[in-house]
């Protein structure tokens, strides 16, 4: 995984923030929040944050009984975090890399992880780090996006991508968010990791968004996906967006849109 496919820096906060989060991550976030609440957690750790879309549902489904710690690698998603949460007494905020986490030994009940671990460079030692901070009989809660052909507006934005681009295609949906989905790896490397009783379920979902314009920016210029995009030159970011929202307009319609879209869940015990 290039080291680009990790920066999500400038404007890409606000714009994941504003576009993606109600697009695709809020539904999921509700999901990981009442899984969350069936456990009863009293400290939980959530790692790779983001701008917050988990945190928020996690506040609001466990109430201030539960101690939350909200961690990021980047310190720009987690600022984005903070400004939506001005006056979240229960919730502490730190930079942190879920692969060396700066936290002791069995201190959390849960930890959350809600499309991150593919970002993980190293798989194993993420979920070894989740396993290290469990007391013993704590769940990690995380999710991993299915295949990009399961993830309508992701899948048509790659192919139109290809179209503008087609010697060198930028392949970061396909690679990263949608390139780590084989439930089995996800089973041997929880399992090598020391957890026990995993549960995948598949969750499926619908994406909508106002217009078709709002996927294209928010893929192409609010994700990593953007310095793939300005890194080849040519027709430029802009140009390459409208493109996007072209395909996205062709195959959804050119009002408000609706796409399929689908991931794994998982459960492990630690």
């Amino acid at each position: 995984m290039p080291a680009s496919d990790k920066e999500f820096v400038g404007s890409i906060p606000e714009l994941y923030d504003r576009l993606l989060v109600p697009m695709i991550f809020e539904p999921y976030a509700r999901d990981l929040a009442q899984r969350a609440k069936a456990i009863g957690p009293r400290d939980l750790l959530e790692t790779a944050a983001g701008t917050g879309a988990v945190t928020r549902a996690l506040s609001a489904a466990l109430g201030r009984d539960t101690r939350i710690v909200a961690t990021d690698l980047n310190e720009p998603m987690l600022e984005r975090a903070k400004s939506r949460m001005p006056d979240a007494a229960d919730i502490t905020w730190r930079q942190a890399d879920a692969l060396n986490l700066p936290f002791g030994s069995a201190s959390f009940d849960v930890v959350a992880c809600q499309f991150g671990a593919m970002f993980f460079p190293d798989k194993p030692k993420g979920y070894s780090e989740a396993r290290r901070v469990l007391k013993p009989g704590g769940r990690f809660l995380f999710s991993m996006w299915d295949r990009i052909e399961e993830n309508e507006f992701a899948d048509v934005v790659t192919q139109a991508l290809a179209e503008v681009f087609p010697a060198d295609p930028p392949r970061f949906l396909a690679r990263t968010p949608h390139g780590h989905y084989a439930a089995d790896p996800i089973r041997a490397d929880l399992l090598a990791a020391g957890f026990s009783k995993i549960e995948i379920d598949t969750v499926r979902e619908q994406s909508r968004a106002n217009a078709p314009h709002d996927p294209a920016i928010g893929f192409c210029q609010g994700s990593p996906l953007r310095g793939e995009i300005e890194a080849r030159g040519g027709i430029g970011l802009d140009a390459a967006t409208e493109h996007a929202a072209s395909a996205l307009a062709r195959r959804f319609g050119k009002g408000a849109i609706e796409g399929r879209i689908q991931a794994l869940v998982i459960t492990a015990v630690a």
